[in-house]
This record gives C-alpha cells, structure tokens and sequence, in this order.
C-alpha cells in the first residue's frame, strides 16, 4: 500500500471538529510515514484504555480497529492499560466526578480487557504496558515541571469543566492531573501516534503534544476518531442507556442489533468498527445514494462483517440465515422496540414490564394458549426465569428485542 492509500485508511473515521486541524495531523502523519520508511522503522502508536469495565461492547473497539489497521501495515502498536490514570479516572467526557477505582478492580478489569482486545489486536503484534510503570515513578518536582505548561483556564474553559463550574458543581483538582498523566503516558513511550475518541481531543492534541515538546521529542500524531452511535443510532453507545451491544453477544444476538440500527448509522458503523478499505464504503454508500443498494442488504453486509470479526466468516453466515428465518420469512419488521432484562425476571413479568400484556393473567392466557415466541421458540411456562436475549413475540403483531 502506498503512502496516500496509508493515510486514506488510517484517517478514516476521523473526527476534529476542526478541518484545519485534520488537514494538519494527515499532513503530519503523512511525513512521518515517508521518515519511518526512509529510516526502515516502523511507527510507534499506542492508545490507553482504562479498564474502568470489564464488560465491553462495540463502541470500545473503535480505537482497536484503528490499532489493528496500524499493525496490519507493519507498524508497532502498544495497548497501554491505564493502571495508574484509572485511579484518577478520566473526566474527559463526564459532567460529574468519576468514582475513583481500587487497584483490586483495575487489575481484575484490565485481565478481561486485553483478552477480549485480542479479539481485534493481533495477539503476536500487539506490546501491552501499564502506565503505573512509570507514572509512580514521577516525583512532586517532575509534577510541578509538568503542570507548569498549562494554565487553569485551558481546564476549566474545557466544555464539561465549564458546566460543572456554572452549575455550582465542584471540580477537584486531582481532575486536572489526568491530561498530563496521559500526555506523560505519550513521552514515556515515545510515541509517533497517539489513538483516541473524540473526547479525548484535549488530552491527545493539547497536553500530549505540548508535554512531549516540553521534553524535547518531537510531537505524537493524533488519530482521533469518531464516537460510534449505540442501536438508536443517536446517543454514544452505552450500557447504562440499554443501546449497546456486548462483545459478549450471541452471534445471532449481534447480527440482529446490527441489522435494528437506523441508516443514517452505517456509514460511522463501516467507518469504525468494518475492516474495509475506504474505497469499498465509498462504492457501497454510492451504490445507497444511487438506489441501486437497498439499504437492508447494506446493513446485512455490514452485519455480516462486524460478527465475523468476532466469531468466523461460517459463524456470520449463520447468525445471517437465522436471521431471515425469523425476520423475513416471518414478516417481523426488523424495527422493533427494545427491553432491558433485568436480573431474575420471569417470563410472565417481563411481559408486563414490556407493555406486551396488561396484567400478569393475560400472560399467563397467552402462554397456555401457545401465543408467545422467543426467537420462533415458544415458550411454555409463565414463571421460568426468562432463558435469553432475542426476539419476543406475543400473538401475530407484538414484537420486542429483549436485551
């Protein structure tokens, strides 16, 4: 792959808010490549993932993809677990404090987060840290050098800083420390590229690179990126607001959250989360545009794509029959309203709680009179506890995606 192809691929999906400012980091990104192959290196790139979780899904795999891509072109990426910044915990995209995490909770996240990284990342390529390595390592003077490069004001006219202050609300200062203990995070590995969302504009293209210049390197290249849209398609997914969908998903569960997920949504789930070339998004949104692409086999496609990354190219293929059997062949619209399960419910009450039935009695009625389905399976007893994620169907006309 050439240099433009390089840069064409590594900066999709990008977000700035700035297009002089994009404009700059391609150009930049694109004379570091020339410089790497000329001094026959690769690229040093990293991101920082503070295993906050332990239960991802498909909006953290975003800056994965974009680390696999790296990797796939022969550059040299890190995973750098966030063991130190997670005590902190970044306020980047909060209007509120964060909960502070124990090191106990960090490190039993951080295990589940790599493993399920390795996904995405190339196990063999891929150089795991932890920024406790040298971030308890920094003495109150080298904190004090560091924080002289900025000024209060750079926090406090951040937008989530901002609110906080006119609100009342406090913001302490310890806050304050997590953009220069990622910007160290960049100098300490010597980065050429820093990979981030766009909540993480600030810490990447201000702190990094002013902290890096500080220490006499030359400053790290940010890829930020866009944020990915839950399965309403509008909100940041999130597993507090029920749009999201699990890494951990059942193939079939993952292709049919797929395949709910508004249009206008494709085109940042094929940017973000799809291994495929720009030239390719760029014939399948051509052939929309033109009408000579339904939208459904678009999204079937890119269905298709994103669980095949996670489980096999068969596995999806699968996951896809089976959703036509319910689907298509059984006229259930593939837009339908969407359930969060809740811990211990039974059949019969999620009925209730899903506005399929009015009262536990009329549940009960349609389940002995056969009228109630779990993906095409019906369901014999009112009080079982509910067996999983899928599509439920109460009668002829009523259909719920139960998460």
């Amino acid at each position: 792959m050439n240099i433009e192809d390089q840069v064409a691929l590594l900066m999709q999906g990008t977000e700035y808010g700035d297009e002089q400012l994009k404009h700059n980091m391609a150009n930049e990104l694109r004379q570091r490549l020339i410089e790497a192959e000329k001094e026959h290196r690769p690229l040093r790139v990293y991101c920082g993932f503070d295993p906050r979780t332990s239960d991802l899904h498909l909006g953290h795999t975003v800056p994965m993809r974009k680390l696999r891509q790296f990797q796939e072109l022969g550059h040299e990426v890190t995973f750098v677990v966030g063991s130190f910044t997670s005590l902190i915990g970044d306020p980047s995209d909060k209007d509120k404090l964060r909960p502070r995490l124990t090191k106990q909770e960090v490190e039993h996240n951080a295990q589940t987060y790599s493993e399920q990284a390795y996904k995405i990342l190339d196990r063999n390529k891929t150089r795991i840290r932890f920024n406790s390595e040298w971030l308890s390592e920094l003495t109150f003077a080298e904190l004090i050098d560091l924080a002289s490069n900025f000024t209060l004001q750079q926090f406090i006219t951040r937008e989530n800083f901002r609110k906080r202050w006119e609100n009342g609300d406090p913001i302490y200062l310890h806050e304050t420390f997590y953009a220069i203990m990622q910007g160290f995070d960049a100098h300490a590995l010597k980065t050429d590229v820093q990979v981030g969302g766009t909540d993480q504009l600030f810490n990447i293209v201000t702190a990094a690179r002013k902290i890096m210049t500080s220490q006499g390197d030359k400053p790290n290249i940010a890829i930020i990126l866009g944020i990915l849209p839950g399965t309403d398609g509008e909100i940041k997914m999130s597993k507090s607001l029920g749009n999201h969908i699990p890494l951990l998903s059942t193939p079939e569960d993952m292709y049919g959250k797929i395949m709910s997920i508004p249009d206008k949504a494709m085109g940042l789930y094929m940017r973000l989360i799809t291994r495929w070339a720009p030239s390719r998004i760029d014939e399948i949104e051509k052939g929309l545009k033109s009408g000579d692409l339904h939208p459904r086999d678009a999204k079937m496609s890119i269905a298709r794509e994103i669980v095949a990354i996670f489980y096999t190219d068969e596995i999806a293929l699968a996951a896809e029959k089976s959703f036509e059997k319910i689907f298509q062949q059984k006229d259930i619209p593939e837009k339908i309203p969407v359930y969060t399960l809740l811990p211990d419910q039974t059949v019969v009450e999620v009925l209730v709680a899903a506005g399929l039935v009015t009262s536990k009695s009329e549940g009960r009625r349609m389940i002995e009179q056969k009228g109630v389905k779990l993906d095409g399976d019906t369901l014999n007893r009112f009080d079982a506890p509910f067996p999983h994620s899928g599509v439920l169907q109460v009668g002829k006309r009523k259909f719920i995606r139960i998460n």
